[in-house]
């Protein structure tokens, strides 16, 4: 290809995006192998194995790795998506933009410092790289990408493209096929009629979801859609439960997390439950008979499970609970408990862990837990409303030994570890939900607000960020479909799943502050939607593994085998 000066662009899509795509794949993953081979030799010790203090230690560029490594799989995903759009017959110049705006923004942020927060950027000398290294990046299709790729008329065309598509499912197809496509379509009715006109005062209220919605949800099949038919479930891959989570999510967070829950109970009790465990719980979490709620985190553990102190004493044919747990959504209205409780005192760290399903009474407002040995208090909230939090105290509280997931004990962390992947895929598709949200809310606002005798929209900054809003999540919306198709084939996707969910939380909250941002002073007022998304966008980068755990767990996988 000719020096990037003299590629001259025929129009707002170049002239053989695929192929430029591929390459530029090709010189990002250049430039990752790079990296991962310099930290890796920044964080491995004496003894030539990875250190886990020397982790700690350089986490600005372990974590900037993992940023790095997202970037690349991304862009990849992003390529990929293309081609297969291309082969279709599908790729029309809205998708091609996206396309080609992800890459000349991203290819652009490698090169020069990628975010991890607002405050951090990761540089490629933070990497180890050097200036000679970097090459790639300022040769062939690399090069041309960033000169071209993310234009102001590329960004002006793409704000367009989105006004003439107002009320789309998304900007951009997303190269689903027929199937998934009527079942977000499905999910959007739902959501147009009884979810996103009744949201923001729910949230407003303090309210809990009306409990006529949550069973249309497990009408729809949500609770059971990714269960095994043989327990009556619908037998759909993850990528179907990305469609739906995402889909809910745009009309109320809330709505696409009730799913979550039964997701991660079901997990587990497929992983790691017996036979009878199975044929007794799946029906009826799937049926929505059951509502679970998972009850994993101490006031002083966080994301450190194997500091956990919560005990499960057993005392003839049942065990007794006693501990304190926090952050626990939609317990009061829950039948069942996923509990991760202490059974071996001696046993510390993971070893000692076992996972109980814990029945316990719905309850009340007036009476939240009547339950004998169990009380909590609510958390109040900035955001992610409509099912409450709690921090809830168990004293002596029973539990049926028959309900010891799998029979035995000091499983329960290997166990609740195999629903890691689903959950952060799961994750990911509720923060694309809240981005859609976001756009969509941008998009009628920018069109409706007048200033200076003219709708803001027009207004280049206003479009600019409209724009980047569709291209990040179309970009973390290909990641995260991509997450589910290798959980469906069966594969080891812990990494994919947590790139997935640390871009697309990223993004979520970019979308809503921006969004906020457009609405100028309205959008600091209660009374407006972004008010509320941009509180419920917050938790994503929390929830699930915060973004620093997260990053560190992708790092350490990554770099396991670096050596």
């Amino acid at each position: 290809m000719s020096a990037v000066e003299d590629f001259a662009p025929a129009g707002p899509v170049l002239e053989g995006l695929t192929n430029l795509t591929r390459e530029a794949v090709e010189a990002v993953q250049t430039i990752y192998g790079l990296a991962r081979q310099r930290v890796a030799i920044f964080v491995t010790g004496m003894d030539g194995k990875i250190s886990p203090e020397l982790l700690e230690r350089d986490q600005h560029s372990t974590h900037g790795l993992a940023w790095l490594a997202t970037y690349a799989q991304t862009l990849e995903q992003m390529s990929l998506y293309a081609e297969r759009m291309e082969a279709e017959d599908r790729f029309g110049e809205l998708e091609a933009l996206l396309v080609q705006a992800c890459f000349g923004e991203y290819l652009n942020q490698i090169n020069g410092g990628i975010p991890m927060s607002q405050v951090e950027m990761v540089r490629p000398s933070d990497l180890g790289l050097t200036w000679e290294e970097m090459a790639p990046m300022r040769e062939g299709a690399a090069a041309a990408l960033r000169a071209h790729g993310n234009t102001s008329v590329v960004r002006k065309t793409i704000t367009e493209h989105m006004l003439e598509a107002s009320g789309r499912s998304t900007m951009g197809d997303a190269g689903l096929d027929e199937t998934l496509e009527q079942m977000r379509d499905e999910m959007r009715r739902f959501v147009e009629a009884d979810v996103a006109p009744f949201a923001h005062q729910w949230h407003l209220k303090n309210e809990y979801i009306p409990i006529e919605v949550v069973n249309k949800v497990a009408e729809l099949g949500v609770f059971s859609l990714t269960l095994p038919e043989e327990h009556g479930g619908l037998g759909l891959g993850k990528e179907g439960m990305c469609v739906v989570s995402e889909e809910l999510s745009r009309g109320y967070i809330a709505v696409g997390s009730l799913g979550t829950r039964a997701e991660i109970a079901a997990e587990l009790i497929i992983c790691g439950g017996t036979q009878e465990q199975k044929e007794y719980w799946l029906p009826k979490i799937g049926s929505g008979e059951i509502l679970p709620t998972a009850v994993f985190t101490e006031p002083n553990t966080g994301s450190d499970l194997g500091s956990l102190r919560t005990r499960a004493t057993k005392d003839g044919d049942v065990y007794k609970v006693t501990g304190n747990k926090t952050w626990i959504t939609h317990p009061v209205r829950a039948d069942v408990m996923t509990l991760l409780a202490r059974t071996n005192p001696d046993e510390k760290g993971y070893r000692g862990l076992s996972m109980f399903l814990a029945e316990k009474p719905r309850g009340t407002d007036d009476e939240p837990f009547p339950a004998e040995g169990m009380s909590g208090s609510e958390i109040e909230v900035l955001g992610y409303r409509g099912m409450k939090e709690y921090e809830i105290a168990f004293d002596n509280f029973e539990v049926k030994a028959e309900n010891l997931l799998g029979g035995e004990e000091g499983q329960g962390f290997k166990q609740l570890m195999q629903t890691f992947e689903s959950a952060r895929i799961q994750t990911a598709s509720r923060a694309i939900g809240v981005c859609q949200n976001a756009l969509e809310i941008g998009l009628r606002y920018a069109q409706d607000r007048n200033q200076f005798g003219k709708p803001i929209v027009s207004f280049p900054r206003i479009s600019n960020k409209l724009a980047m809003i569709a291209v990040e999540t179309m970009a973390a919306r290909q990641l995260t479909y991509y997450s589910a198709r290798q959980k469906d084939g069966g594969k080891r996707c812990d990494i994919e799943a947590g790139m997935a969910k640390l871009l697309a939380a990223r993004s979520a909250w970019s979308a809503a502050d921006n969004v906020l941002q457009i609405h100028g002073g309205n959008g600091f007022a209660l009374e407006y939607e972004i008010s509320r998304v941009l509180c419920d966008a917050r938790i994503l980068n929390i929830f699930e593994g915060a973004g620093e755990i997260q990053a560190q767990v992708i790092a350490r996988r990554l770099l396991e085998g670096a050596n």
